[in-house]
């Protein structure tokens, strides 16, 4: 995987295709907390297993993916900001 903007990982994996309720069903599943919000560890995770052969992100590169998913700044990606993320 390619560092890129979080909507751009969305359209190159098949993501922004798939409808609101199928990506709330991703959602839940990368929350594995089922905190309602997606931390940092939960997304680089994500992105990591997402792709094969992904390599790890570095901290920097994940905070980066992060803010630029985090439209309220709040530190979290809700799911409201992952809808939009993959379907920007």
């Amino acid at each position: 995987m390619t560092l890129q903007q979080p909507s751009r990982n969305a359209k190159t994996s098949g993501l922004s295709k798939m409808s609101a309720s199928q990506v709330k069903d991703v959602f839940r599943f990368i929350d594995n907390d089922q905190s309602g919000y997606l931390d940092e560890e939960e997304l680089k995770f994500f992105l990591q297993k997402f792709e094969s052969g992904a390599r790890e992100l570095t901290e920097s590169e994940t905070k980066s993916l992060m803010a630029a998913a985090d439209n309220d700044g709040d530190g979290k990606i809700g799911a409201e900001e992952f809808q939009e993320m993959v379907h920007s």
